[in-house]
């Protein structure tokens, strides 16, 4: 009985890729494998058929040679060799969790199914809160920090192991760090809890670290604050967090940047703001208000009638942009004061003031005149 084309037992293109074509086979393999189908031929079959096809177009040389002479082409003693010591193991009812291992490895984090060893992990990233004024955050500025962090033993030069010994391979894991479990169809790798996953035991352990390969350790560094930066921006400082297992690459230090509540101004993206107090004189005759900014002083014009929390807008007064550079602007929020504390004599001409400006209607009082037609009006 002739055999059927390769590429449509694996139902793949010609010009499938070394993926598609193993994605293929996988499917296939869960699907007719014999361990799921117990005493089915017809299974078996199918398995077999999509194993040969597989060891065929997984392998670059032998893929050439098929596509070019077809089923004449392939050496049978090779495929034979394959299907003795190949992907699955001898026999059709090989394990079915060896075949899926890279499968079921990555969902039990066991590295692809293949025993990782001792590997060099990566430091912990670490953060770093600063605590900035707003000036100091808008101009920019140089500050020290000091760091807790791990490091690696200057004793051991982070072996862990006392000077003059060395570590031994694990017994229990043969220096993979992991060992295999295996629960019926699937085989899970966990890490090794003799040596936790190193891969190697430490029988005279350094005395300065105890064994870890680093010590704890406070470090001074010098965090340049670039002008703009704003509450909740990260500065990385690569390589400053803590140092590696086993001379893995140290993490990274992130400062995050905290501004301190200003007196005067608020800030608000790169826009501030600021509450400005304005005599009851001032906002009824109009006059000029000295205010503060970022740059030093500056004069603002009030004209007459102005009411409370009008805001007067000051372009590029305010923070200059970390990213664009563009310039915020400065907004004053005006408040009218009350006078306080008055004399009998304030309060007679205030009085008499006041009786003018009634005597004037509500040419005086827009607002408080509308008030009131709307307090009628709800009323009845």
């Amino acid at each position: 009985m002739s055999k059927r084309d390769y590429y449509e037992v694996l139902g793949v293109p010609r010009n499938a890729s070394e993926a598609d074509v193993k994605k293929s086979y996988r499917r296939l393999a869960m699907k007719f494998h014999p361990d799921r189908n117990p005493g089915d031929n017809s299974a078996e079959a199918s398995f077999k058929e999509a194993k040969e096809a597989y060891e065929i177009l997984s392998d670059a040389q032998k893929r050439a040679a098929y596509d070019q002479f077809g089923h004449a082409g392939v050496d049978p003693s090779a495929a034979a060799a394959g299907r003795a010591g190949g992907f699955y193991g001898a026999g059709a009812g090989a394990n079915f969790a060896d075949i899926f291992g890279d499968v079921f490895g990555d969902i039990f984090g066991g590295g692809g199914g293949r025993a990782r060893g001792s590997q060099n992990s990566r430091g912990a990233d670490l953060r770093y809160n600063l605590e900035l004024g707003l000036e100091e955050a808008v101009r920019g500025t140089e500050m020290r920090i000091r760091v807790p962090s791990l490091e690696p033993c200057e004793t051991c030069h982070g072996s862990g192991a006392r000077p003059g010994t060395t570590s031994t391979t694990c017994p229990t894991c043969g220096g993979h760090g992991q060992v295999r479990m295996q629960q019926g169809f699937f085989s899970i790798q966990q890490t090794c809890p003799n040596c936790r996953g190193s891969g190697k035991i430490i029988s005279s352990p350094c005395s300065e670290c105890h064994g870890q390969g680093r010590v704890k350790n406070m470090k001074t560094l010098s965090v340049r604050v670039p002008a703009g930066v704003d509450d909740g921006d990260q500065i990385r400082l690569a390589g400053e967090g803590e140092a590696g297992e086993n001379g893995g690459p140290a993490g990274d230090l992130y400062v995050q940047i905290r501004l301190k509540e200003h007196s005067i101004f608020k800030r608000d993206g790169d826009d501030l703001h600021c509450e400005m107090p304005v005599s009851f004189a001032t906002a009824t005759l109009g006059g000029e208000v000295e205010i503060p900014t970022l740059n030093g002083r500056a004069t603002l014009k009030i004209p007459p009638g102005t009411q409370s929390d009008k805001v007067f807008r000051l372009r590029g007064k305010g923070v200059t942009n970390v990213r664009s550079g563009s310039v915020g602007d400065l907004y004053c929020h005006t408040s009218i004061e009350t006078p306080v504390n008055l004399t009998k004599h304030q309060k007679e001409l205030l009085e008499e003031f006041e009786s003018l400006i009634r005597a004037g209607g509500s040419r005086h009082n827009p607002r408080e005149q509308s008030w009131m037609d709307k307090l009628k009006s709800f009323l009845g």
